[in-house]
């Protein structure tokens, strides 16, 4: 188990699980199996049910190939299109419940994705993955080639303590919310606040609750509030509480 230590922009430190192993290569057989099903859909369904064969062999060489790559570009892309759409997972990788984060805290971009997909000719494609095993194994941060060069790796979703747990908080039955655009925040920005929160405010660490609570009004896109740092947090989780159970 290799634990991850991110940064994040209060200038927090925030530990995570690396995905093990075990979890990223189930996730990538999965994707494959995802991949062969879709090829062998594409190639029933067109090659055989409207015999586009027909049509293709009186094309010359280069113009076969590139008709035939088109039909196959989902699969060539598949790791990237899905991870951009899909916050950093695949369809492998969201049923194991992991997923591919920035360790500088940071949300992994377009540009990321990228770089991991590429290389993923030498990470995956090459040696049939033994080079990505090695370099995840020798990694102090479970990465492979791609990862290094991104600065990303991929953690486990899978937290021993249930995430409802961690950001739940005690409501009166008449509690009035007061910062509806709380909803702007997610679950693990509610956590990662949470965490932070308590652990400043047990510290008396004053300058970490000035950073937390500008970047939440950063992030919520608040004009204006009346409470010190300490109230102004502890009504920011309420308010996400009250919203979330009430959807």
């Amino acid at each position: 188990m290799v634990e991850l230590q991110i940064n994040t922009t209060q200038n927090v430190n925030i530990n995570f699980i690396a995905a093990s192993v075990g979890e990223r290569i189930l996730a990538f057989l999965i994707d494959w199996v995802i991949k062969i099903a879709y090829i062998v859909v594409v190639y029933q369904i067109i090659f055989n049910l409207f015999s586009i064969n027909d049509y293709l062999k009186g094309m010359d060489d280069w113009s076969y190939i590139a008709v035939i790559a088109c039909f196959y570009l989902p699969v060539i892309f598949y790791s990237l299109l899905f991870e951009t759409f899909l916050d950093g997972q695949t369809i492998g990788k969201r049923i194991m419940k992991i997923k591919v984060v920035k360790i500088d805290g940071y949300q992994a971009a377009l540009y990321d994705y990228i770089v991991r997909w590429f290389f993923r000719i030498v990470d995956l494609n090459m040696l049939s993955g033994v080079v990505a095993l090695i370099t995840i194994v020798t990694s102090k941060k479970s990465q492979r080639l791609g990862d290094m060069t991104a600065g990303t790796s991929v953690i486990t979703l899978k937290n021993k303590v249930n995430i409802s747990h961690t950001i739940l908080e005690d409501l009166d039955n008449d509690y009035v919310p007061t910062y509806p655009s709380v909803i702007k925040l997610s679950d693990n920005d509610a956590r990662i606040i949470k965490e932070t929160y308590i652990r400043a405010k047990a510290a008396r660490d004053y300058t970490t609750l000035i950073k937390l609570r500008k970047k939440v009004v950063e992030v919520i896109e608040l004009k204006e509030y009346n409470e010190n740092d300490i109230e102004f947090i502890d009504i920011i989780l309420k308010d996400y509480n009250y919203y979330t159970q009430n959807m």
